[in-house]
């Protein structure tokens, strides 16, 4: 049977299609629900193998980012959120998700302490909106959702994606291999906190942490913004290049029949990290 995953929606998220779409391309059976249909019981936890968090502005912030929707499910969802982590289940936040597992104590969880707060996403260093791509490399060995990606082009949107953790959480971390993703230059070289590589002023380029266990993961570049091959920025010069080696290559090839054997590549990178969340119930 394909994995069942609970895509949380609620006031003011909006990319829970975009989730949902890639966990469905992926293998999975994705379903969105509102928050409200969990607390009246309408929908159960229970019944899924996945929690995704998807990205947005999740109340409009105006409390902080993804604090009210946080304090929401902590007041009305805590024992089963917990439950759920005690299985052999998943858990993913993309953004706001990121922000709101944060605030809910989901990550790091560090001595595996769920439901207290270890990290922060503060303002961006610049006090703006980042909206722009970049680059990010897996330096995890643990964490199931980021198998076989080594370096991954994304797009980040987000005011408040600057992230904190004390000296000795972060120690507890790294010791831990529970550091996922991190801000790199294209060529893959540490962004060393310059902007525009790291975009927010994150401690260590730091973007996609895991719990312990590599099974609960947050992060807040947007995977699935980068489904489809036509949607990664710069993807038309790829495109032209692809071209000109076919061309440079078969140099007496009839031009009507170019397109009929010249294949582009059809799928985003975002995708593999759906894939892998899909392939852990296998």
């Amino acid at each position: 049977m394909k994995p069942k995953i609970l895509v949380i929606t609620g006031y003011g998220i909006n990319c829970e299609e975009e989730t949902a779409k890639c966990f469905n391309w992926a293998g999975g059976e994705a379903e969105i629900v509102h928050i409200n249909d969990l607390i009246s019981s309408a929908k159960k936890l229970s019944n899924y193998q996945i929690i995704a968090f998807p990205g947005g502005f999740s109340y409009g912030d105006d409390t902080g980012s993804g604090n009210a929707l946080a304090n929401k499910i902590r007041n009305n969802l805590k024992d089963d959120f917990l439950t759920f982590l005690k299985q052999d289940k998943l858990v993913i936040g993309i953004c706001n998700g990121m922000q709101i597992m944060a605030n809910l104590g989901l990550i790091p969880a560090t001595d595996m302490k769920y439901g207290e707060r270890q990290a922060a996403l503060m303002r961006n260093v610049h006090v703006s909106l980042e909206c722009h791509w970049i680059y990010i490399k897996n330096i995890s060995k643990k964490c199931i959702w980021t198998r076989n990606i080594d370096i991954i082009h994304l797009p980040v949107s987000h005011g408040e994606g600057n992230f904190y953790v004390e000296p000795s959480t972060l120690e507890k971390m790294k010791k831990n291999d529970q550091i996922v993703f991190k801000f790199v230059n294209e060529d893959g070289t540490p962004a060393n906190n310059k902007f525009p590589a790291n975009p927010n002023g994150a401690m260590e380029d730091i973007t996609g942490i895991c719990d312990e266990t590599g099974k609960v993961f947050a992060m807040m570049p947007h995977p699935e913004r980068f489904n489809s091959w036509t949607n990664e920025d710069g993807w038309e010069l790829k495109k032209e290049k692809i071209l000109r080696e076919y061309l440079a290559k078969n140099a007496k090839t009839d031009s009507k029949d170019i397109f009929a054997n010249l294949r582009f590549p059809t799928e985003g990178a975002g995708l593999q990290i759906f894939r892998n969340g899909i392939n852990y119930f296998k």
